[in-house]
């Protein structure tokens, strides 16, 4: 009980009455107490913890009951607040969040309000509101604090919601960005109302030579030949650079990157890209850099005494021409005895790799990773550096440099990092070291079919940490490993125990979802997987030789021969089974999804079907299973294109832009 109230014992007896009663506290009798019940005097801090009994007497003799001990607490303070919710002032669009703190006896329970009425659910002493809209422009937030006490009421807070404003976006680099979400929530024209086969299509085809394998980008309101334009800049396996006008789709400029008497590479032998290999990773843009803009480009080319070369090249963005000190060759050694190595060193050999992973920039530094011709030996797995300004090599990382193969392929994903400028990738089949040292890296430092974390600290690669399977040898011998998919750096998020999360997802052959800490990647572990989450049931029904993406608060996969597939999080894991899936399957090589949104709404899902004829599907990113758009659909082969096996679509300003074997197929509104 509490200070100030009364306690009441009682005793029930048996035997011939009548019977006298006499209370006792603390074996001391009570003066007055001399009844079967019995009520003290309002209680005090004193009384707390006394015992009492009551001796109960007739003719025959005594008895003496058992002992019942008083538990007197402190009286309930009621709430007051402490913290009162501070207003908000956010963009249509974008959630916000309210908290609230008070003093006071435990427990509390809390009621937040809008506009002074209860919002159902909101009982904790933070609130986030839903995805906000210019209606809720205004509207005043409050909370109800209630304890055994009373309840006391926060101050109101006031939500500002401020118009989306007109955003021109860029397309500087592979899926968007350095984290390779694949999200662009800059996108105002494009809408899950207007894009359907009555209003939406192939509007343009951008002419090229050559294979379109790279990811095509996007500069708005660039100055081209005296005018202002939109750009489109394409990449092709004949080494040739173009930019046209995103509205017109009038060819601005053209550049080739053969050197003399020079002529694409052949294809090695090898299928993945034929039949020449030119310019397969996306280029990287930084409208800010150099005179006008600089787009870096890797091309490999053979020149006529049958000599293979890899270079990197800086163009201006605004006529094409190389930048002075471009091109550079691709020149390195590492230590190391494993493939084609001499004299202590592994030596980069031009003719046995290919730029495969997308471009990465970062602070000044231009990364390249180099994927292998199939499975052709010898190879390691390389990630070299570039001064962006001087086209000066800074750092050389090789992963298996004391064995065999690895490489870093990622179905055309550029290398990820996150805001700390660590670099994330996944390793393809190689060497791994499974004895340890005192640290739990491999002892001779090959990280084959690893998901791997590398510090860029002072523009040094570096091996951070890493995560690999407890079979990473068996899945390696048996090709079934995580190389063919891409990494992903996903926003931060908070676990079931209020704790922050840094994490980074990634897939690969074995049809598993691996979702890292990147604060603690896992490592090896030759009997468990010691990492973050595992999907491994409920999941995707097929290997991944692709790139997943996210948008508000969703994952999306395309695995071969599984539909498309979107995944929530919950408390910062991934949710099984998935939330919705797509009703077409996506055969070889899977799909590398994009995003296209106004903020949170309008949330498009883009999609490309491999086959002789391609399919850009276009679904409504909250359900897959509402498709709202297909290239198949209209009449007469309208919409259709010939299809390339590793495209990521990219969508700006309201068009949707898709390599084929010839050009670019650019879809839109047919009358905006």
């Amino acid at each position: 009980m509490t200070t100030g109230q009364t306690a009441t014992f009682s005793v029930s007896v048996t035997g011939t009455s009548p019977f006298a009663y006499q209370w006792r506290r603390n074996g001391v009798s009570v003066s007055g107490a001399n009844s079967s019940t019995y009520t003290t005097a309002p209680t005090g801090p004193a009384d707390n913890g006394s015992k009492f009994d009551v001796v109960v007497s007739n003719s025959v003799g005594s008895t003496t009951s058992n002992e019942a001990t008083l538990t007197v607490n402190a009286a309930a303070t009621a709430p007051t607040i402490t913290t009162q919710p501070l207003s908000q002032s956010v963009t249509a669009g974008q959630p916000a969040t309210f908290s609230v703190a008070a003093s006071g006896t435990t427990p509390f329970t809390y009621q937040w309000r809008k506009n002074s009425a209860n919002i159902s659910g909101a009982n904790s002493a933070t609130y986030s509101t839903p995805a906000t809209t210019s209606a809720d422009n205004g509207s005043k937030f409050d909370a109800v604090v209630t304890n055994s006490a009373g309840s006391a009421t926060s101050n109101q807070a006031t939500l500002t919601v401020n118009p989306v404003q007109s955003v021109t976006v860029s397309v500087l680099t592979y899926h968007n960005d350095n984290a390779r979400t694949g999200q662009n929530l800059n996108e105002t024209i494009l809408t899950t109302s207007n894009v359907n086969s009555s209003a939406f299509g192939k509007v343009g085809f951008l002419s090229v030579t050559g294979l379109v394998d790279a990811e095509p980008l996007y500069v708005p309101s660039l100055t081209v030949n005296g005018g202002t334009h939109n750009v489109v800049f394409v990449a092709t396996e004949h080494d040739l650079v173009y930019a046209f006008d995103a509205d017109t789709f009038t060819q601005l400029w053209q550049a080739s990157l053969l050197g003399a008497n020079e002529t694409t590479s052949d294809n090695r032998g090898c299928g993945q890209v034929t039949p020449e290999i030119g310019i397969t990773a996306t280029p990287v843009i930084d409208p800010k850099a150099g005179p006008h803009g600089t787009v870096w480009v890797i091309a490999m080319s053979k020149d006529s005494s049958g000599n293979y070369h890899q270079r990197l090249h800086a163009l201006d963005i605004t006529t094409g021409a190389e930048l002075s000190g471009s091109p550079v060759s691709i020149q390195a050694t590492y230590p190391g005895t494993g493939d084609n190595s001499s004299n202590g060193n592994v030596v980069f050999d031009p003719k046995q790799y290919k730029e495969r992973p997308g471009l990465l920039l970062l602070n000044g530094v231009v990364y390249t990773g180099w994927s292998s011709h199939c499975d052709d030996s010898p190879y390691t797995a390389w990630i070299i550096g570039y001064n962006s300004s001087t086209l000066q090599q800074t750092s050389v990382l090789d992963v298996t440099p004391n064995g065999h193969m690895g490489s870093l392929w990622m179905a055309g994903a550029g290398i990820a990092a996150d805001s700390s400028n660590d670099l994330y990738f996944l390793v393809a089949n190689g060497t791994f070291d499974t004895t340890l040292d005192a640290n739990g890296f491999p002892n001779h430092q090959d990280y084959g079919n690893a998901f791997m974390k590398v510090s860029t600290t002072n523009n040094q690669l570096a091996v951070a940490d890493y995560f690999t399977m407890h079979d990473t040898v068996s899945e390696s011998n048996g090709d079934v490993d995580l190389g063919s998919g891409g990494a992903l750096v996903l926003p931060d998020m908070t676990d079931a125990n209020n704790q922050t999360r840094h994490l980074a997802v990634g897939a690969g052959k074995d049809s598993i979802i691996y979702l890292c800490d990147r604060d603690s990647m896992g490592k090896f572990n030759s009997t468990a997987d010691n990492i973050y989450q595992e999907v491994t049931s409920n999941g995707i029904n097929g290997g991944v030789w692709s790139m997943p993406a996210y948008f508000n608060n969703m994952l999306y996969y395309g695995a071969v021969g599984d539909n498309l597939k979107a995944f929530a999080f919950s408390a910062a894991r991934i949710v099984t089974p998935p939330s919705s899936a797509s009703s077409a399957s996506f055969g070889y090589p899977g799909t590398t999804p994009s995003i296209s949104a106004n903020g949170s709404s309008n949330g498009i899902v883009w999609a490309i079907q491999n086959g002789a004829t391609g399919v850009l599907h276009a679904y409504d990113a909250t359900n897959l299973a509402h498709e709202l758009y297909n290239s198949n659909q209209a009449s007469n082969g309208r919409d259709q294109f010939s299809d390339n096996k590793y495209v990521t679509p990219m969508i700006a300003n309201g068009k949707v832009y898709v390599g084929t074997p010839t050009g670019v197929a650019v879809f839109g509104l047919l009358n905006p």
